[in-house]
């Protein structure tokens, strides 16, 4: 018998076709024996994409997060069935809560065997549905071309999500239609064929705008993701308005601009910038749910205030607050309708002193910040590490923050002078561990930047063997780890809500340092603060990976930018 394979192609060569033709470039994932066939197409077959072996499905979700961030294109992420599936859905659902166009490919065991008990045997679609905003499983080699086609269709046009493909291993083997085997380009990148906004309604935001006296834009993420920072930076100047942003928003204006009044709410917000929200008679919430940490549990701003939204997604304007003008419509169409519209109007006397407010809310918060900084206690207080941190780094630098100590810090308090995708964290889920892994698919992403993964010593134990990812790709990624030994933001918690009743939150110390030389990654520990910036700047300009770890002051001693820990 030959074993020669006729000319007709298989499933697994048509999955590769199709991810080519949508403009995959990377693909990062975790090789099994029922993704085997898919692997094999991979190798032989001529196209653009590289795979990225991972050692951890979550984190080549998490990398596939990151990548989409940083390029505008689709992340794809895969991973074999049964524990490969379960592997995989941390990052699943961060990126499609987060609004962020992951693909997740899992292999899966043959259609013909369902329900005779084969190893890896699991319930895919049912498993994926509630964390994707489209899901299916291949279960006839016919319905390939048009359910990876759907699958992209769905995950880059309205709000952005992610999407799953179960591949059994009998459909990768099986004959597909090559004539089928087309892409509709646009669906490559986000937002694909986004909705421009109703006229009426752009009229009654802006009468809202300029009626009120002191009115405060608050942008989610969902003006980066839509790529419309030019065009409201562009309204904001026009009128003078303050522009706060949540931790995904960070971005939207640079931090350094004069509109920019910084982070707001419980995690990266302070007393300063809060009652520049509370004093405000008009909110405008842009590309934001407005959830319990952007207002502080919904008490920043008052539930009486007057409410303009401007969002993608219609279920989460006045999901929360009573909304006087809501405006479904892309955020990049709605800003560019809204500067049409604002030029049709004599508005060259209309100033909201937005720049004055901004300049003394950050006047307040950076000077208890700059003394703070300035400290050289030991343990290392966060503030220090900030500054001088923010001194060495080049201003294109893209941060990678875990939740814990890292995330209100950088949210704070580190200034980035350009607007865009310079800061990533996980802010739906706040999964530990997604700063190591997220930090490789960013730097694959956009390669001339220096990309520095931060993450306290609880995450570190989390993803750890991805290290070795790294040093074989030899990226030259920069960790920083907060080491305090302990799960800071759980034990702060403890500390305020719980009359410091400490329970199973601490753990003994790491030389993490030693544990990233012994995967080959060059590092260094700092117990002196003295000895920080000069540190970060041999890590800075060392070619290959590098990780600093830092002795650092326990969270919940620290004068965190946090208002409460439970939000």
């Amino acid at each position: 018998m030959s074993n020669k394979r006729s000319n007709a192609t298989n499933g697994a060569e048509a999955m590769v076709r199709l991810l080519d033709a949508h403009g995959v470039r990377h693909i990062f994932g975790l090789c099994g024996d029922t993704t085997l066939p898919f692997y094999d197409a991979l190798y032989r077959l001529d196209h653009g994409m590289q795979h990225i072996l991972t050692r951890d499905e979550r984190c080549a979700g998490y990398m596939a997060d990151a990548y989409a961030r940083v390029t505008g294109r689709v992340g794809v992420c895969e991973g074999p069935s049964g524990g490969g599936a379960t592997y995989i859905l941390p990052g699943v659902i961060e990126a499609n809560e987060s609004s962020v166009p992951v693909l997740s490919i899992t292999s899966d065991v043959s259609v013909s065997s369902i329900g005779r008990y084969p190893l890896t045997e699991l319930d895919q679609e049912a498993l994926f549905k509630p964390l994707t905003k489209w899901n299916g499983v291949i279960n006839s080699a016919e319905r390939l071309p048009n359910m990876v086609r759907t699958a992209f269709r769905a995950m880059t046009t309205g709000r952005p999500g992610a999407a799953h493909l179960s591949l059994p291993y009998d459909i990768q083997k099986a004959d597909v239609n090559p004539d089928d085997l087309w892409a509709q380009p646009e669906f490559g990148t986000y937002p694909a064929w986004p909705t421009a906004p109703h006229i009426p309604a752009i009229e009654d935001a802006i009468d809202a705008i300029l009626k009120a006296k002191n009115p405060v834009m608050i942008c989610g993420g969902g003006a980066i993701l839509a790529g419309g920072e030019a065009a409201l930076q562009a309204f904001a100047e026009t009128i003078n308005i303050t522009v706060a942003t949540t931790v995904s928003g960070q971005g939207t204006l640079s931090d350094t601009h004069p509109n920019c009044l910084g982070v707001v709410g419980s995690n990266g917000g302070v007393p300063a910038t809060r009652a520049v929200i509370d004093e405000a008679d008009l909110v405008v919430f842009v590309g934001c749910r407005a959830g319990s940490v952007t207002t502080e549990r919904w008490r920043s701003p008052k539930t009486s205030t007057k409410i303009v939204h401007i969002d993608s997604d219609p279920m989460v304007i006045s999901a929360s607050y009573r909304t006087e003008v809501g405006v479904v419509s892309d955020i990049k169409l709605a800003f560019e309708t809204l500067n049409f519209a604002l030029a049709q109007l004599d508005v060259s006397n209309v100033d909201f002193g937005g720049d004055k407010r901004i300049a003394k809310a950050k006047g307040i918060k950076f000077k208890a910040f700059e003394e703070l900084a300035a400290s050289n206690e030991t343990p290392i207080r966060p503030e220090r590490v900030i500054a001088d941190l923010n001194a060495v780094l080049p201003s294109d630098a893209i941060i990678v923050a875990d939740p814990g100590t890292p995330c209100p810090y950088f949210s704070a308090f580190y200034k980035t002078p350009h607007s865009g995708r310079h800061f990533i964290t996980n802010r739906a889920h706040g999964a530990l561990g997604f700063a190591l892994g997220a930090s490789v698919g960013a730097q694959i992403g956009r390669p001339s930047s220096k990309v520095v993964s931060v993450m306290g010593d609880g995450s570190f134990g989390f993803t750890i063997g991805e290290l070795e990812t790294v040093t074989r790709y030899n990226l030259p990624i920069m960790f920083i780890v907060f080491s305090n030994s302990g799960f800071g933001w759980i034990k702060a918690g403890q500390k305020t809500g719980f009359d410091k009743r400490y329970y199973s939150v601490d753990f003994n110390r790491t030389d993490h340092a030693a544990v990233a030389q012994a995967f080959g990654v060059k590092s260094w520990k700092v117990k002196d603060p003295e000895n920080l910036k000069r540190v970060f700047k041999e890590a800075a300009d060392h070619d290959g990976p590098t990780l600093v770890d830092i002795i650092s002051q326990p969270l919940q001693d620290a004068n965190a930018p946090v208002s409460e820990w439970i939000a």
